[in-house]
C-alpha cells in the first residue's frame, strides 16, 4: 500500500508544481498589465522592480493555489484513468476513496498551509507591496529630454534642446526659460551648444552652456511695462546645476498603511471589528440623546422665552393665542431648529454609513482567511472525481474543464464579495457563496466517480436514443 501511495503522490506532485507556477505566472502578468503605466518612464532601478515583482508574485498565491490543486488533481486521475491504472487499482479491490487518500491528506496539508499563509505571511506581503507600489506611483517620471520639445519636469524651468548627439551628453541649440520668479517668461537663456551629465550621486544635473546669451526683462515698476527695459548678457561658458532630488523615489513610512484591512491578521481583525461595533453602538445611543438635547429642549426653551405662561407641556402650546409677531418668531426659530437638526441627522447618518462599510470590509477580509483553505479542499473534490470520470490526462481536456470550473468559482467569489461590500448581503454569505455553490457539485461528482458513472460518456446518452428508434422500427 505504501508503494501505491508513493506512486500516486509522485504522479500528483509533478503536475501540481507545473500548474502552480504556470498559474502564478499568468496572474503575475495580469498584475504587470494592470500597473504597467505606473512603471514606464520612472527610471526605477533593478532592486526596486525586483522587490515589487517578488512581493506581488507572493500575492498571487491565493489565486494560483486553488487553480493548481483543481488542475493537477484532474490531470493526475485523468492520467491514471487513461492508462488503465485506475481500473487496475479498482480491480484489486481498492475504492476510489482509498485511492484518493494520500492526495486528500496532501490537500488538507495544503489547506492548513494556505491558512497560515493568508493569516501570517500575506498581510506582511500586502504591506510591503502596497507601500512600495504607492511610492512608485507617486514618484516622478525619469528626466528625459527629447529633441525640439520643451521639458517642464524640473520645477521652475522649461528646457528645449534642438539636437542631442549620439553620446547622450553633447547638446545643440539649447533654450532655457527660468520661471522661478513666477513672473512669466522674463528670463531666457540660449546657447549654441552644451553638455549635460549627472553627478555621481544622481542628485544634480550639471548643464554646461557654451557661446550663449541670456535675457532678463526688468519689471521693477509700472513704467517698465511701457518701456520694456531688459538686461542682455553674453557668455562663453556657463554652468547650471539642477536639483534632481525630487526625481528620486522616497519611501513612505509603512506604519501609515498598517491599519488597512489587507495588512491585518485574524486577531488584529477581531480587535478592529470589535472596536468598530462598539463605536457604532455608542453612536446609536448617543444619537437619540443628542437629538433630544439639541432639538426638543431647544424648541421648548424658545417657546418658554416667548411666553412661559402659554406652555402646557414640552410639546403643547396655545399657538393661536400668541400675537402675530410671536407666531412669526416661533415659526422662524422652529425652522432654524429643524434645519439644524436635519444637518445633524445627515452628518451622523453619513458617518454611520461610512463606519458600517468600513466594518464590512474588515469582516470580508476576516472570512477571506478561511475561504482560501476551504476552496482548496472543495476544488480538489471536484478535480479528482472529474479526472476519474473523464479519464483524459495531459493539458488538453483537463485544462478546459479546470478553467471552466475555476471561472465559475472566481465569478461567484468576486460577485459575492462585491455584494457583501455593497451591503446587499452579510459578509459571511458573500464570502462563502462560491464554496456553498460548488460543494454540492464536488459531492455529486465524487459519488458519480465512486459508482463508475459514465457522466461524460456521450455514447451513454446516445445509445438509449438509438435503441428507442430501433424498437419503434421493429
Amino acid at each position: 500500500m505504501k508503494t501505491l501511495y508513493k506512486f500516486i503522490l509522485k504522479s500528483y506532485i509533478g503536475p501540481f508544481v507545473m500548474t502552480f507556477f504556470i498559474a502564478m505566472f499568468v496572474f503575475f502578468m495580469m498584475f504587470i498589465f494592470k500597473y504597467i503605466d505606473d512603471f514606464v518612464g520612472k527610471g526605477l532601478g533593478f532592486a526596486v522592480l525586483s522587490k515589487l515583482f517578488f512581493y506581488f508574485s507572493l500575492t498571487t498565491i491565493p489565486m494560483a493555489l486553488p487553480l493548481a490543486i483543481l488542475l493537477s488533481s484532474l490531470m493526475t486521475f485523468g492520467n491514471l484513468g487513461e492508462h488503465l491504472e485506475l481500473t487496475a487499482m479498482k480491480s484489486a479491490g481498492l475504492s476510489l476513496q482509498k485511492i484518493m487518500t494520500p492526495l486528500i491528506i496532501t490537500t488538507f496539508g495544503f489547506a492548513i498551509a494556505a491558512f497560515y499563509f493568508s493569516n501570517n505571511i500575506l498581510p506582511y506581503t500586502n504591506l510591503k507591496a502596497g507601500s512600495l507600489l504607492y511610492d512608485v506611483r507617486e514618484s516622478k517620471p525619469a528626466l528625459m529630454f527629447k529633441e525640439g520639445i520643451f521639458n517642464n519636469s524640473i520645477d521652475g524651468f522649461s528646457i528645449r534642446i534642438g539636437k542631442k548627439a549620439s553620446d547622450g551628453k553633447t547638446l545643440k541649440n539649447i533654450m532655457i526659460y527660468d520661471h522661478r520668479a513666477m513672473q512669466g517668461n522674463n528670463i531666457v537663456l540660449a546657447a549654441k551648444e552644451g553638455t549635460m551629465e549627472q553627478t555621481n550621486d544622481k542628485m544634480f544635473l550639471v548643464l554646461t552652456l557654451f557661446d550663449g546669451v541670456s535675457y532678463k526683462d526688468i519689471t521693477d515698476n509700472s513704467k517698465d511695462a511701457q518701456t520694456h527695459p531688459l538686461i542682455r548678457d553674453t557668455f562663453k561658458e556657463r554652468i547650471i546645476r539642477f536639483d534632481l532630488s525630487e526625481f528620486k523615489m522616497s519611501r513612505t513610512n509603512e506604519d501609515l498603511f498598517k491599519s488597512n484591512y489587507q495588512m491585518l491578521n485574524i486577531s488584529q481583525l477581531n480587535e478592529v471589528v470589535d472596536t468598530l461595533e462598539k463605536n457604532n453602538t455608542k453612536q446609536k445611543n448617543a444619537f437619540t440623546s443628542q437629538l433630544k438635547k439639541n432639538f426638543y429642549s431647544k424648541t421648548t426653551r424658545i417657546l418658554t422665552d416667548i411666553d412661559s405662561n402659554k406652555i402646557v407641556s414640552n410639546d403643547t402650546i396655545f399657538f393661536n393665542k400668541l400675537s402675530k409677531s410671536q407666531q412669526l418668531s416661533v415659526i422662524e426659530h422652529a425652522t432654524n431648529a429643524t434645519r439644524s437638526t436635519k444637518n445633524y441627522v445627515e452628518s451622523v447618518a453619513g458617518d454611520y454609513i461610512s463606519q458600517e462599510f468600513s466594518l464590512i470590509r474588515y469582516e470580508v477580509e476576516w472570512h477571506r482567511k478561511f475561504t482560501l483553505s476551504i476552496a482548496c479542499i472543495v476544488l480538489f473534490f471536484i478535480g479528482a472525481p472529474l479526472g476519474a470520470i473523464i479519464r483524459k490526462g495531459g493539458l488538453g481536456m483537463p485544462v478546459v474543464v479546470s478553467v471552466v470550473f475555476f471561472i465559475i468559482f472566481h465569478v461567484l467569489s468576486i460577485s459575492g464579495e462585491k455584494l457583501a461590500k455593497e451591503g446587499e448581503m452579510p459578509a459571511y454569505q458573500g464570502m462563502w457563496l462560491a464554496t456553498v455553490v460548488l460543494l454540492p457539485v464536488g459531492i455529486f461528482l465524487t459519488f458519480k466517480a465512486t459508482s463508475d458513472s459514465t457522466l461524460f460518456d456521450i455514447d451513454a446518452y446516445i445509445n438509449p436514443i438509438k435503441n428507442l428508434f430501433v424498437r419503434k422500427k421493429e
